[in-house]
């Protein structure tokens, strides 16, 4: 594992992708490239690129100070396009945090080095996971 365990990205054009790898034994996408899958496969993760967009997993609004973070911060668990499942810091321009099921996209990374979606302008912050309860 790298020693920063923050998932790295590469922009193409306007959009960014997630560098990860996926296990040409298994299929299992990785936020990085392990040397060995978890299956056990040893030289078989190969690199490729993740997204640009996602799935939202789950959101939390932290309404505390954390350091070098201002209130309210939002994180989300985002299900990256036929890849990983990354922790991410949501740009909050609409002022509602996202819902399982939201569509959001990568957008680099914020001033801390943390990874950054961002909602899909086209769906918006609808929820459309969320009635499936």
């Amino acid at each position: 594992m790298p020693a920063d365990p923050r998932p790295e990205f590469v922009k193409e054009g306007e959009r960014y992708l997630l560098v990860g790898g996926r296990c040409r034994s298994c299929g299992l996408a990785s936020a990085y490239v392990p040397p060995i899958c978890p299956c056990g496969q040893a030289g078989q993760v190969e690199s490729c690129g993740f997204g640009p967009g996602g799935t939202v997993f789950s959101s939390t609004v932290l309404h505390i100070p954390v350091s070098g973070r201002p209130p309210p911060t939002c994180l989300a668990y985002v299900d990256v396009d036929d890849g990983p499942r990354i922790l991410a810091h949501v740009e909050l321009g609409l002022g509602v945090a996202p819902l399982p099921g939201d569509q959001v996209f990568l957008a680099g990374r914020n001033s801390l080095g943390d990874p950054v979606v961002k909602p899909d302008q086209k769906t918006g912050l609808v929820g459309s996971g969320a009635d499936d309860e």
